[in-house]
């Protein structure tokens, strides 16, 4: 990898989100739509073809590609790739839908039924499977809905589909973690995550 690392945070809201420790020392560009948030680079995932390309040696995306609708689901993830080194990775958290459906039914929940508590408040299943509903009512923005999901077979399937060739996936407290690469992991990656 380059000397100077870059991540692109897509979709992190604002600056003053917190990204994984293993990005510090790295120069941070946020890209998101909402200019609200200050972002470096104000735009919509799905245009990311439209900004140079091999620019970044990582891309960040926590909570933000459940936002998009499952047939432009591709059209993101190809513009990850777009954006990335050679050795570039694509760092991706999501609801794990499959966890949560098998919470629900295992503990008779309705879907207005707090599924756990965040730092922002009590979380209900339907603000997993469509958005976190005070946000969408205090801003009144509709990028926040989410408007699809994934479970671990799913999401494999569309990444390697859309250019990811090794994938490593981690499931905990309703999410999947997973870390995606355009070629195989170097030397760095595979020490830094233990692979």
């Amino acid at each position: 990898m380059s000397e100077l690392r870059r991540v692109l945070n897509v979709g992190g809201g604002n600056k003053g989100i917190p990204i994984p420790p293993y990005y510090m020392g790295w120069q941070i560009v946020l890209l998101d739509i909402d200019p609200d948030g200050h972002p470096d680079i104000c735009c919509d995932a799905r245009d990311l073809k439209s900004i140079p390309g091999k620019q970044f040696d990582a891309v960040y995306c926590s909570h933000n590609l459940e936002h998009y609708y499952a047939h432009v689901t591709h059209d993101v993830l190809r513009g990850f790739v777009h954006v990335l080194r050679d050795d570039g990775f694509a760092d991706i958290r999501v609801p794990d839908i499959a966890a949560v459906m098998a919470h629900v039914m295992a503990h008779g929940l309705d879907i207005d039924d707090t599924l756990y508590q965040s730092t922002a408040g009590p979380i209900t299943v339907k603000d997993v499977l469509y958005g976190y509903g005070r946000e969408l009512v205090e801003t009144g923005n509709d990028f926040y809905a989410h408007k699809t999901g994934f479970t671990e077979k799913s999401l494999l399937r569309v990444l390697r589909e859309s250019g990811f060739k090794d994938n490593y996936v981690a499931k905990h407290d309703f999410q999947i973690d997973v870390l995606s690469f355009v070629a195989e992991p170097n030397a760095w990656q595979r020490t830094t995550f233990g692979l």
